[in-house]
């Protein structure tokens, strides 16, 4: 989930994939052994490049420039849901209770809830009801909220500045509560190397 335009989020889902798809080749293994990699999105703003796509969610894989039906591989693939496009190009679809139910787990109207979505909001309570969950979600909040308030500001140094300071703050926080470091790098953005020299 990104919830501010840091004007770099096409490199950053990338990045992301890429070293989810590495992952899956142990030393030693064959290519072939590498599991197929899906990256979901969700942006709490609309994509500058996307801007001309009528619809709120796109799927991006590897294909030909000049004969587009020819997919080169489906091992990578990257789903891009704009929370922002949602109201707009919503087709009632099933997908649409999904993010929606996402996008307003505090406002969602369960009444319009499959089986599938009522399940998720018990495990998702189960979760809240976790103190130490709990604690996590809090941070996060306060990093969003922190994030938001800056940007307000309307300075880019201000905004680059305090957002990496802020990062790098919640993830000592959550270093020295002994969180695993892949959900420290979930949480932050911050890659394994930087939140090791903290």
């Amino acid at each position: 989930m990104q919830v501010i335009d840091q004007k770099n989020i096409e490199k950053r889902i990338l990045f992301y994939l890429s070293k989810m798809y590495s992952k899956e080749i142990k030393k030693g293994k064959n290519y072939i052994e590498a599991n197929k990699c899906i990256s979901i999105l969700f942006t709490d703003f609309e994509i500058k490049k996307l801007k001309s796509i009528q619809k709120y969610m796109t799927k991006w894989n590897f294909r030909e420039e000049e004969y587009k039906d020819i997919i080169l591989t489906d091992t990578m693939e990257i789903y891009i849901i704009e929370l922002s496009k949602v109201q707009k190009y919503s087709t009632n679809a099933k997908l649409d209770n999904w993010v929606n139910f996402i996008n307003k787990v505090g406002d969602f109207d369960m009444s319009k809830a499959d089986e599938t979505i009522k399940k998720a909001k018990e495990v998702l309570e189960e979760i809240s009801n976790d103190e130490h969950e709990q604690y996590l979600a809090d941070l996060r909040e306060k990093y969003i909220l922190d994030q938001n308030n800056i940007e307000l500001t309307g300075y880019e140094r201000g905004l680059e500045q305090g957002s990496k300071q802020q990062t790098v703050e919640i993830a000592k926080k959550l270093k020295y509560e002994n969180t695993d470091i892949s959900l420290i790098m979930k949480v932050t953005g911050l890659t394994k190397e930087e939140i090791e020299k903290l």
